[in-house]
């Protein structure tokens, strides 16, 4: 199954409804994209969750070094790692109980997206959340 965009109204809706965003592969490096991205985010009143082994804190909240790690509610999950870690997120993120899985611009892989979407994740890949949240 070769990726497609959901409509914009489904984007539209799943940002509408959601409150928390785990942020795999979250900077705490201000001058990073995923950092920039993500201060954005919190900014519209988003709650970010840094997922990223490497860090202790990101924007103010402790980090996680896995999803399954996260201890509340995940209404989001926004990647910030190349196409090759795609699969294994993609099997955690099943995991836990969040149903959206967006991969930010440049990172894409059909395969993923058939196995989140087989699961009924509602996927968005290769687009910055920042730039759907400005547009929708």
């Amino acid at each position: 199954m070769t990726y497609q965009h959901p409509e914009r109204s489904i984007m539209k809706k799943a940002l509408e409804n959601s409150n928390t965003i785990a942020v795999v592969g979250l900077s705490d490096q201000p001058n990073r994209i995923s950092y920039q991205v993500a201060q954005v985010m919190q900014n519209h009143g988003y709650k970010i969750i840094p997922v990223n082994p490497t860090i202790e804190e990101s924007l103010g909240e402790k980090a996680y070094a896995t999803l399954t790690e996260v201890p509340e509610k995940i209404d989001i999950i926004n990647v910030f790692r190349k196409p090759i870690f795609l699969k294994d997120i993609a099997m955690e993120a099943k995991k836990t109980d969040a149903r959206i899985f967006w991969a930010q611009q440049g990172i894409r892989d059909d395969q993923v997206y058939q196995d989140l979407k087989e699961a009924d994740f509602i996927v968005v890949m290769d687009f910055c959340i920042k730039v759907a949240y400005a547009s929708l």
